[in-house]
């Protein structure tokens, strides 16, 4: 077993995560991660919000507030948006904390005791309209390299060139517009030119770096390194532990790095082992991987190891995996500059597996990648849906329809097959172990498609009627596929990946299975009743557009149908029904609406449906209802019902979707959905009726909306000031009723 140290670049906490950054430095880790811990190795993950610096105070200060406040309010959001995007860490810390700043400061006087450190004085820009010293973020110009405008006065993006003060052309201050002077000013440097020769040494033979490293660091070090300033004019960061230095701070570049070490000690005091760091910095078999954005290559391949160099007895980077940007319409994604798409707008109308299989298959891993929503849509229905998804389903509930378990092997199984899931391992393993993480998904895509021509072949819906044990034999070849498909796919989508796990009857976990992709399946294992775990997307192409980094998840809708779309409905299916304990009428149901667990949902239906009729049955829930009491337990959903009692009758009959549809699937009519918080009173807002279909048109009053082909003849139309829609998904499904009522009946 071997132990893996994994560092990820810090996110600044000025504003959300945006798809650059899970796409460039924060699921790569991810997957190289899980796919460690699947080979049994000890690996170590650590990262976290990046508090300090200009982005934060130029934030601070537009919103008129404290610098922690911006910090704290965006750590705890992206701290949220890397869980839902299922994205572990050993330990997701922060710089502005009391372990960051002691091994800062601690590194800080170490270096400065070894004369690694010295004071001098430097220009820096000064603006007299604001009367004061200017970080680097204050100040924007025009690259003297490439000619790009409004770059900062720190780097630019553009061609990676770094500046000094006085090097941008025409620079301006940010906050007045006015031109900045240079002025002298007294900072701490560190003695970056006395380690060119290690440095060398360090980068030489590392021919397992990608190229962009090794050319911007070759382009680094061609002229001679320069030492840098590490301290700057500023109240926010971390202090200087030198009597004198009180108005200034220790310079975030610096301190930042250091953050991989800090919070390898946080963790370990932590889980209650202070010396456990030492274990993954000290030992130098453990290699350490940092991932980052290619803006970052030169802090990692040569300022940090310097540092590290100067301090001594820690372990130097083995690999810098960095990833070029995630560009949107020709420009990069930045949540500074606008234009960023982030996490949890995309997280609120996407599954987190469609969305990391896109990232990974479009990983911008040697040159930039465009993102485009047709670009999602297209692969993620005709790649995972339809060739991986479709595996899957086709197998595990033709299996579990025919047999109920795992059927018996022919002896070791089909040699093709067997031969099919080596080739795709080997090409898979020696992918990952060097993070080429594209090729490898690629080779899980491939066998997927292997497996569904195979599936073909067999012919099993035809073998069953002939030959059962012949047709058992196939299977279990197929099983094979899917368990193999299973285990590999997990490091790029775990969630759904656990989720055939289970079906396939393992106990386990995945990652406690590991790669045991040559044992034979379990014969007679019993395999659950499996349900899709991909879905379609259809998205607008109006949706090819920036989603602005705090838009959509405190807007109000508007429009004819606004109340309606305050509501998020889903497909449900029911695992449970139990009597309540304190109320003769309701049921206490559990139901699956595609999340990791099921809702707890308080229902008054005894009086119409017997237990047996409400279990595995399908329902629309509408899932963001404020959760509420009912006899003393909580309800955290509430199942939708037609009734017709204004009508003067009794019946009331649950809705449900006209065709299979998998858990979590939505019905918004293509209006759109909110997942925020709705009251009931927001609920009674909408009306919603039932009507009939008459040549393929519903048939209840006012409502003349066309509908798709192959409808029943009963279904359920939302009413609006814009006239009446269908309840669907806004493409082929629509919501319906088991038999016949009458039009203008009720939903409640």
């Amino acid at each position: 077993m071997a132990k893996i140290c994994i560092n990820i670049a810090w996110p600044y906490a000025n504003g959300p995560i945006h798809l650059g950054h899970v796409a460039g430095s924060l699921l790569p880790p991810d997957i190289f991660g899980r796919y460690n811990r699947l080979k049994g190795n000890r690996v170590l993950v650590v990262g976290g919000s990046d508090q300090y610096g200009t982005p934060i105070t130029v934030t601070a200060e537009r919103e008129g507030v404290s610098p922690e406040v911006i910090a704290e309010r965006y750590h705890a959001i992206n701290k949220k948006a890397i869980e839902d995007l299922s994205i572990e860490y050993s330990l997701y810390s922060k710089t502005h904390c009391d372990t960051h700043t002691e091994v800062v400061q601690g590194i800080f006087a170490d270096l400065l005791d070894k004369g690694h450190l010295y004071v001098k004085e430097t220009p820096q820009y000064h603006c007299a309209e604001c009367a004061r010293f200017l970080p680097d973020r204050y100040v924007e110009g025009k690259c003297p390299v490439c000619g790009a405008e409004d770059v900062r006065s720190d780097q630019c993006d553009g061609c990676g060139t770094t500046f000094e003060p006085g090097d941008l052309v025409d620079p301006r201050c940010i906050h007045c517009g006015s031109r900045p002077e240079v002025k002298p000013s007294e900072q701490f440097f560190l003695r970056l030119s006395a380690f060119e020769d290690r440095l060398l040494e360090f980068i030489d033979g590392k021919d397992h770096w990608r190229s962009n490293v090794n050319t911007f660091t070759a382009n680094w070090l061609k002229d001679g390194l320069k030492d840098r300033a590490i301290t700057r004019d500023m109240s926010w960061g971390v202090p200087i532990p030198v009597e004198g230095w009180e108005d200034k701070v220790i310079y975030v570049w610096f301190e930042a790095v250091i953050g991989y070490l800090s919070a390898s000690v946080e963790y370990s005091r932590i889980v209650g082992e202070p010396e456990l760091w030492k274990e993954f910095w000290m030992d130098p078999e453990v290699k350490h991987y940092y991932f980052i954005g290619k803006d970052n290559i030169p802090f990692h391949s040569i300022i940090w190891p310097a540092m590290l160099m100067g301090i001594g007895g820690l372990n130097l980077p083995y690999d810098i995996p960095a990833n070029e940007y995630l560009m949107f319409r020709g420009g990069k994604l930045s949540k500074s500059r606008g234009g960023a798409i982030d996490v949890p707008s995309v997280l609120k109308e996407h599954d987190v597996d469609a969305v990391r299989y896109y990232l990974s298959i479009n990983m911008p891993d040697t040159h930039d990648a465009d993102f485009s929503w047709d670009d999602f849509r297209t692969k993620v229905n005709s790649e995972l849906v339809a060739a991986l998804g479709n595996y899957y389903h086709r197998c595990l509930s033709f299996t579990h329809k025919n047999f109920g378990a795992v059927p018996e092997a022919d002896g070791e199984g089909s040699p093709e097959v067997t031969a099919a899931i080596q080739e795709a391992f080997e090409e898979y393993d020696a992918c990952l172990s060097g993070c080429d993480f594209k090729k490898a998904l690629k080779a899980v895509m491939e066998l997927s498609r292997f497996g569904n021509r195979h599936f073909d072949a067999a012919k099993p819906w035809a073998l069953v009627k002939t030959d059962k044990a012949a047709c058992g034999h196939a299977l279990n070849d197929l099983l094979r596929i899917v368990k193999a498909l299973c285990i590999m796919a997990w490091p790029f989508m775990p969630s759904s990946s656990e989720r055939i796990w289970g079906f396939m009857g393992f106990e386990t976990s995945l990652e406690q299975a590991g790669f045991d992709i040559d044992a034979p399946l379990p014969t007679g294992q019993t395999l659950k009743e499996p349900v899709p775990v991909y879905r379609k997307v259809e998205i607008a192409e109006a949706k090819d557009e920036p989603v602005a980094p705090e838009a959509a998840a405190d807007a109000e809708p508007e429009g004819p149908f606004a109340d309606f779309r305050k509501l998020d409905i889903r497909v449900g299916r029911i695992v449970s029904v139990d009597d309540h304990p304190d109320a003769d009428k309701l049921y206490l149901l559990k139901v699956d609406i595609g999340e990791e667990e099921p809702r707890q949902i308080v229902a008054g239906l005894k009086a119409y449906y017997p237990p047996e009729e409400m279990r595995d049955r399908t329902v629309l829930v509408v899932a963001n209802l404020k959760p509420a009491k009912l006899r003393g337990i909580k309800s955290t959903g509430m199942l939708l019902a037609a009734d017709d009692e204004e009508l003067g009758g009794e019946t009331v009959l649950l809705l449900g979707p006209s065709a299979e549809m998998p858990p979590g699937t939505g019905f918004d009519c293509g209006l759109g959905a909110s997942t925020a918080k709705a009251d009931y009173k927001d609920f009674q807002k909408v009306r919603m009726i039932v009507s009939g279909v008459r040549d393929g048109r519903p048939t209840a009053a006012g409502a003349d909306a066309p509908l798709p082909p192959g409808v029943p003849e009963h279904i359920i139309m939302v009413v609006g000031d814009g006239g009446a829609v269908p309840l669907g998904d806004g493409r082929t499904c629509v919501a319906t009723v088991e038999r016949a009522m009458p039009d203008g009946a009720g939903v409640r």
